[in-house]
């Protein structure tokens, strides 16, 4: 009888670490994929999203978990699916990464069209620019400065 008890046992953990070991990489996790994925309805991440639409992706996305896929493996079949407009973000690969560089790049050249602007703005003001009193300003001036003494 005990001997009995302790077969069983001893299958069920060797079944449990056989179900454990089945996935030979890290498991991903619906939450870490929700934001990465959007509602192809609502135009949404699925986390901020309730469509029906989003309930059956996160489905998908979770008995896709449960087959021990990757995230990388789950995105490309939503793509392959739905299109590249269901990645939150574009590929860092090909065309596509003209939309991450082309922000960058229009934000440095503001900053040097900026830059360069103060600088020209800085020397146009020169001491030897200025144009000379006229007489009758000079002499009102005076006039002024001696009274406030």
């Amino acid at each position: 009888m005990i001997v009995r008890v302790v077969a069983v046992f001893v299958a069920a953990l060797i079944l449990a670490g056989s179900a454990a070991a089945a996935c030979a990489h890290p498991k991903t996790s619906l939450t870490s994929l929700e934001g990465q994925v959007m509602c192809p309805t609502c135009h949404t991440t699925l986390d901020q999203s309730d469509s029906a639409a989003a309930l059956r992706i996160e489905h998908f996305i979770q008995l896709r978990i449960d087959q021990c896929a990757t995230a990388g493996q789950i995105e490309n079949e939503l793509v392959q699916n739905f299109g590249a407009g269901i990645l939150a973000a574009p590929p860092h690969k090909g065309f596509d990464l003209l939309a991450w560089w082309l922000p960058l790049g229009g934000i440095i050249l503001g900053a040097l069209a900026i830059a360069f602007g103060v600088w020209r703005w800085s020397r146009i003001r020169t001491p030897d620019d200025e144009a000379p009193l006229d007489a009758e300003t000079e002499q009102r001036l005076d006039d002024l400065l001696a009274r406030l003494d």
